[in-house]
């Protein structure tokens, strides 16, 4: 028993970066977009899911390992190895997707507690902004990243809602399998939403800066490229990381 317990405690952790980074793209906006897509086509759209997550897990998989190898974020490895111009062009692009994806998170999250207490919107999109980044500023990063870790816990309640709905489970199937909606402009437009808001640039950016967080924060690990013995174990544990995490 003690063994399978400490066995389980080694598997949980191994999960990290990816687990965050995972439930970080399950974000307010994202929620909105998946559920619009639902609303308006139903289960048809399922069969995204059979392309979204390889290619989601691939590429989180190669920015994380950029970052675990270098031992530098992707920004950081842009400057090392392409000319300035394309450095500045990405993390302009970066700066506004960020700054448009932030703010309808938050103001998502306002328009929530509003659902839920009433009270000014603004105010409270205000204060969760204020409190996040407080949050990070202040936190030291281990302790902020436990809580980050824990509280991925929610997400199961999209589990819940999925077992407790009346959910037509041929039709989910179908819907992966075999979808019947003919393309239109309506629906790119959706897909298009759909692979956007899953294959998100700022993840690639924030597992790959993790895992460098993971590097200082731990006198005993390096950078891959420092300390080759460390590749096989490490690069194990980003695929498990990414693969649960997404």
């Amino acid at each position: 028993m003690k063994k399978k317990k400490l066995k389980i405690r080694s598997w949980l952790r191994q999960l990290g970066p990816g687990l965050v980074t995972g439930a970080a793209d399950d974000d307010p906006s994202g929620i909105a977009t998946y559920s619009q897509a639902g609303a308006k086509f139903g289960y048809e759209l399922g069969w995204t899911v059979v392309l979204t997550y390889p290619l989601m897990v691939a590429v989180q998989i190669i920015s994380a390992s950029l970052g675990r190898v270098t031992g530098r974020g992707l920004a950081d490895n842009i400057r090392e190895n392409f000319p300035a111009p394309v450095l500045y062009a990405l993390v302009i692009m970066l700066l506004v997707a960020n700054t448009i994806n932030v703010a309808a998170d938050v103001a998502a999250m306002g328009q929530s507690l509003q659902l839920v207490v009433g009270g000014p919107v603004h105010l409270y999109a205000v204060g969760f902004g204020v409190v996040c980044l407080a949050l990070e500023i202040y936190l030291p990063y281990r302790r902020y990243v436990t809580y980050l870790k824990w509280l991925t816990l929610v997400l199961f309640a999209y589990v819940a809602v999925a077992l407790a709905a009346n959910v037509s489970w041929s039709a989910v199937l179908s819907g992966i399998v075999w979808p019947r909606v003919p393309l239109s402009s309506d629906m790119l437009t959706v897909i298009v939403a759909v692979f956007g808001t899953t294959i998100s640039p700022y993840l690639f950016f924030w597992q790959a800066a993790l895992e460098v967080e993971e590097v200082e924060a731990n006198p005993k690990a390096h950078a891959l490229k420092q300390s080759p013995s460390q590749a096989p174990s490490q690069l194990r544990r980003i695929d498990i990381d990414t693969y649960v995490g997404m």
